[in-house]
Parts: structure tokens; C-alpha cells; sequence
């Protein structure tokens, strides 16, 4: 078997059982549907694992202490900051980033909302916005800008891109007809 440093990246691996070297295993992932097989140190972030090994750069490495929400993405459909989550727990999960969102070249509606209420300025944060404004949407935690700003507290934009944030998610919310004041569930 190849050390790896003679495979940086992404490897296909016959044996999908985790192989034991001097600093590193193999960790499956399965990647917004896709399974895939890594070579990874085990105290690798699953936002490094994502980035570095995967090729999947939507999500974005922003203060890589848990604080700033630009690593978000979903571990059975549950939000999680990347930057804390060691790659090897996410075996036998299913992770969604960004580029899973989309179904195809059609945007998420979200992404879609954010397009048309000019919801980012530099654009930076906005993959960990979209994916934790889906998942507390999908919660029906949206009734109100008090409650949008509650739970997307754990998202920030340095941009203060704020009041176009909250502005698109009032747009799918709406448009779904979850989430909001009316909502059951």
C-alpha cells in the first residue's frame, strides 16, 4: 500500500475495511450520495477531509474554532460546524455540503432566495448561511425575524448582510409555507 504521502487526495481503495498504517486510515464517506473512500490522519476535520481530500470547496474554512458557522453542513441531515467534526465519525453517515443542495443545475430554492435578495456580499459565509437556513427551516423554526436571528445566530457574515439574510429565508419560508406564524409541526 502507498504512504500518504504518495496519495494526497481522494484514493479508491479495494478493501473499504479501515487499513491501519504508521499515521493514517481509510475513512467511506458518503458525500452528498456518493460513497467515497479517503486516506486521512484520524484527527482530520471532516472540513479539511471535504476540501483537501474530497475537492468539495464550497464550504469554507473561516475561523476553524467552532465560531463562525462558514463550515456548516448537514451529518444525517443534522447541522454540524465541519471544523470540530473529526472526518472518521462521519463514517456510515451521510454529509450534504453545498454542492449537494442543488438538484443539478437547478439551485435550491434557498440559493435561489439569496441570488434574488442580494443575501451576501463577498459571498464567504454564504454556503453555511444556506445550509443552516435549510435545515432550521425544515425544523419550522422560522415564525419570525426574532426567531430567524436566533437560530442562524451561530452564522456570521462580516459583511453585515443581515436584514437580506433574513430577507431570503422570509422568501422560501413564505413560499413553502413553512416555518412561519401559520406553520403546524
Amino acid at each position: 500500500m502507498k504512504s500518504y504521502a504518495e496519495t494526497a487526495g481522494a484514493v479508491e481503495v479495494a478493501d473499504t475495511a479501515v487499513v491501519r498504517g504508521p499515521n493514517s486510515v481509510v475513512v467511506r464517506l458518503s458525500v452528498n450520495g456518493t460513497f467515497r473512500n479517503i486516506l486521512v490522519e484520524p484527527r482530520v476535520s471532516l472540513l479539511d477531509a471535504l476540501r483537501d481530500r474530497l475537492d468539495l470547496t464550497g464550504t469554507k474554512k473561516g475561523c476553524n474554532q467552532g465560531a463562525c458557522g462558514a463550515c456548516t453542513v448537514w451529518v444525517d441531515k443534522r447541522r454540524v460546524l465541519a471544523c470540530l467534526t473529526l472526518a472518521i465519525t462521519c463514517e456510515t453517515r451521510e454529509v450534504t455540503t453545498i454542492e449537494g443542495l442543488s438538484d443539478g443545475v437547478d439551485l435550491h430554492p434557498m440559493q435561489s432566495a439569496f441570488v434574488s435578495q442580494d443575501a451576501f456580499q463577498c459571498g464567504y459565509c454564504t454556503p453555511g448561511q444556506i445550509m443552516s437556513a435549510v435545515a432550521f427551516l425544515a425544523e419550522g423554526h422560522a415564525a419570525d425575524d426574532d426567531a430567524i436571528r436566533e437560530w442562524m445566530s451561530g452564522n456570521i457574515c462580516r459583511c453585515a448582510a443581515y436584514p437580506n439574510i433574513r430577507a431570503a429565508i422570509r422568501q422560501v419560508r413564505d413560499e413553502a409555507g413553512t416555518g412561519g406564524p401559520d406553520a403546524t409541526g
